[in-house]
């Protein structure tokens, strides 16, 4: 039923290809763990240069581990601590070039050298945030924010 895609157009056209997949996957589904698991299975295909992609969800004022591709991960992160909570205590996504050079940063996997954290917003709420780390620094650029906040946005009305 699903095969491995090969992605050859432009990284603009890949990523428009990328959101269409979730968005077929997801629809109709509303269990959010399926959904959380589906997407980050499929960032974890489509995506070069990674060594962990997934998703932590709101309980409280942390961040618990949802589903993920990638090593064990912390499983729980205060608001405001390390990147992914700095991502959900303001809203924002963050993109960060050098962890090591990220005040509070939070050493899951020590292989870890650059990341990106979406919020995921749901009705002004912060409902989760997905989570990208690399191996290697300044991994990831504007046109990956973009493109992977229009991800978790088409994400968001499946959960």
């Amino acid at each position: 039923m699903f095969h491995t895609e090969t992605y050859s157009g432009s990284r603009e056209k890949n990523y428009d290809t990328l959101i269409r997949q979730l968005e077929a996957l997801i629809a109709g589904e509303t269990n959010a763990v399926a959904n959380m698991a589906n997407a980050s299975a499929l960032l974890h295909q489509f995506l070069q240069d990674i060594n962990w992609v997934g998703f932590y969800v709101t309980e409280g004022n942390e961040l618990v581990l949802g589903p993920f591709q990638g090593l064990p991960a912390c499983v729980r992160i205060p608001f405001g601590r390390g990147v992914c909570g700095t991502a959900a205590a303001t809203k924002t996504t963050q993109l960060v070039a050098d962890v090591h050079q990220f005040p509070g940063h939070i050493a899951c996997d020590a292989a870890s050298n650059s990341e990106i954290v979406v919020p995921l917003i749901k009705n002004g709420e912060v409902i989760g945030v997905l989570d990208i780390d690399s191996p290697s620094k300044n991994r990831f650029d504007e046109l990956d924010q973009t493109y992977l906040e229009k991800f978790a946005q088409s994400l968001v009305k499946g959960l």
